[in-house]
């Protein structure tokens, strides 16, 4: 197992040093320049869309999740073990300079989150009352390429709801565990059990409703795990401010190779800082356009700007606040513990014994939040695959067995084989999003152009008649539903204006 683990970890980090990571840096830094800087000029539009009115069918119900509910879902799977075991891996083993790096890696990645779910809103299909789309279906239907989306599909499936799930269990098993055990002062060995019996049946009973059970528990459970990490976070940093300037001072002179503190060289902390935040924000890497497909939204640059913010919301917020309390409590690295073990002491070391019990229970949000997402992603491409209904309940039932088996399990050889089918799946969606980046950067500039006249944007397929594969956004009756017409038969009325003043 040692071999396999170590063959493993070689091969993922030659995929992400010689491949992946010259990709993501071009790609992201061409999408920037090409679409103004979309990722930072548009931060206000990201606000005011993410609260945007659902449109309605004729009997007046919602067509599909709303633009928050899609983001809380992206959010469910971007923000898990990712943003604090995560985070300490990378600070242990790349030091405080792969902070840096994370957060360029964010804003860079900003511009590709765009992309993705601009093209996953624009070639989304209807479902069973909702929507769903994503890669898998960009790819078909965009590039023509069915046998890229089956591909895709696969990497998706197997990375996401089997591997990174399992890894999500794990998590929850192994830090609500060590919190019992050391209260108890002892080995409980059934108890692994017991907690993995019960994540499995919670899984079951959620992922058996359907997105819109999924989408009405990430909505709850989202803003009550970052409300309460967040001011866990502002209390460890609170309690040590002086040590901020310092914390800030390490994290900038490390990224580029000077102090280190854990003998990291440059490129590997470039490495594991890209790494570590392509995981954690999922930029670039296919997994939440998945989610943005499944909103209902009046334009696709809306859901977009959506995804961009969860990018921002998971790096410069979550991922932020877990590098504070462990740089802030532990100043020195040598020898740090990696993962959960480094945050979960820094914690403890700060605020005492009972923080341990607040970070599990943040622990159980965030990963069963992150299971769930995870879920519904596999679902939305296993449904690309096939629509045969008992394959899908037979998807679901692994997705539990999944869950049950990753709390009990060892995660080294996981995480590593995780690591690198994630490079893969990034490859394959970044290459597709590159070759359809065209028909994004026009839709970016249908939707500026009525946001200057004034409108709400509306996006109908005949606004690009020469694009095929687009099946939704037929005309505005069906885009907006008719509760929005008499409000959009003003904004006309006040475009027509606009147009004569100009004259």
């Amino acid at each position: 197992m040692d071999a396999v683990n170590d063959w493993l970890l070689t091969w993922g980090d030659h995929l992400w040093t010689w491949i992946i990571l010259p990709v993501v840096v071009v790609l992201g830094l061409y999408f920037t320049v090409r679409s103004g800087v979309v990722q930072f000029r548009l931060i206000p539009e990201m606000f005011r869309t993410l609260t945007d009115k659902t449109p309605q069918t004729a009997d007046g119900k919602p067509q599909s999740v709303s633009a928050f509910q899609a983001f809380t879902i992206s959010a469910a799977s971007r923000v898990g073990v990712g943003n604090i075991a995560g985070v300490g891996t990378a600070i242990a083993v790349g030091g405080p300079g792969a902070v840096f790096w994370m957060w360029v890696m964010g804003f860079v990645g900003g511009a590709s989150s765009f992309i993705e779910s601009s093209l996953a809103q624009l070639f989304k299909t209807r479902d069973r009352g909702s929507f769903r789309g994503g890669p898998a279906y960009y790819m078909q239907r965009g590039l023509g390429a069915r046998w890229l989306g089956i591909l895709f599909a696969v990497i998706l499936i197997t990375c996401f709801p089997f591997a990174f799930s399992s890894l999500q269990a794990n998590t929850i098993s192994a830090t609500i565990g060590t919190t019992i055990g050391s209260s108890v002062d002892g080995d409980l060995p059934w108890l692994t059990w017991v907690i993995g019996v019960g994540l499995a049946l919670l899984t079951g009973l959620v992922v058996f409703g359907g997105v819109r059970r999924i989408a009405s528990v990430t909505q709850l459970l989202v803003p009550i795990m970052a409300i309460g990490y967040l001011v866990i976070g502002v209390i460890v940093v609170a309690l040590h401010l002086d040590r901020i300037g310092p914390v800030f001072a390490e994290i900038f002179t490390s990224a580029w190779g000077f102090n280190e503190v854990v003998g990291a060289t440059f490129g590997y902390i470039v490495l594991t800082g890209v790494k570590r935040g392509m995981f954690s924000n999922e930029a670039g890497l296919g997994s939440a356009p998945n989610a943005g497909a499944s909103a209902a939204v009046t334009h696709p640059v809306k859901q977009g700007l959506v995804q961009t913010l969860g990018v921002y919301f998971d790096t410069f917020l979550v991922c932020t606040v877990t590098a504070f309390i462990i740089l802030v409590s532990v100043p020195d690295l040598a020898g740090a513990s990696r993962g959960i073990d480094l945050t979960q002491g820094a914690l403890v070391d700060t605020l005492g014994g009972w923080s341990s019990v607040a970070l599990s229970v943040i622990i159980f949000m965030l990963a069963f939040s992150s299971i769930l997402g995870n879920y519904y992603y596999g679902e939305s491409n296993l449904e690309f695959i096939s629509t045969n209904p008992n394959l899908l309940m037979g998807y679901r039932a692994l997705v539990v067995v999944a869950v049950l088996a990753g709390s009990v399990s060892a995660a080294d050889v996981v995480w590593n084989f995780a690591d690198g089918v994630m490079g893969l799946m990034a490859l394959t969606n970044l290459v597709a999003i590159a070759l359809l980046s065209g028909i994004a950067f026009r839709l970016l500039k249908d939707y500026t152009e009525q946001r200057r006249a004034g409108l709400d944007p509306v996006f109908t397929r005949g606004r690009l008649p020469d694009i095929r594969g687009i099946e939704c956004w037929e005309d505005e009756l069906t885009v907006t539903g008719p509760i929005d017409l008499p409000v959009r038969a003003r904004q006309a009325a006040k475009h027509r204006d606009h147009l004569h003043d100009r004259r």
